[in-house]
């Protein structure tokens, strides 16, 4: 059964940086994407942000709201993803999750981690 834990949440200033961490279960090759999600305060499950993708070849998105801010990652060798944030403000407040998508479009979830960003 594949499993996520993201990792590295907290408490930060606003201008401040926090990585995040995802590690699977399993090879994160078999993945077709590594996405980042966020929940923001009030909001919903299906309002879910998607903020980040890594595909299996290589190639990333970013949500406008964090392009030059953020930076995805992998490394193959520890099944581990990652979130770099850097300059970050308080409307990045949120629940932080790891997604990822099987070759047979099955999809897993984190259980999120907290990122707050305080004025």
């Amino acid at each position: 059964q594949v499993q996520l834990m993201e990792s590295g949440g907290g408490l930060v200033q606003a201008g401040g940086s926090l990585r995040l961490s995802c590690v699977a279960s399993v090879p994160i090759s078999s993945f077709s994407a590594i996405n980042w999600y966020r929940q923001s305060p009030g909001k919903q499950r299906d309002q879910r942000e998607m903020v980040a993708s890594i595909f299996r070849a290589g190639s990333i998105n970013y949500a406008d709201s964090v392009k030059g801010r953020f930076a995805i990652s992998r490394d193959n060798a520890k099944n581990t993803a990652y979130l770099q944030m850097t300059n970050l403000k308080p409307e990045d407040t949120a629940v932080y999750y790891c997604n990822a998508v099987g070759m047979t479009v099955s999809t897993y979830w984190g259980q999120g981690t907290q990122v707050t960003v305080a004025s």
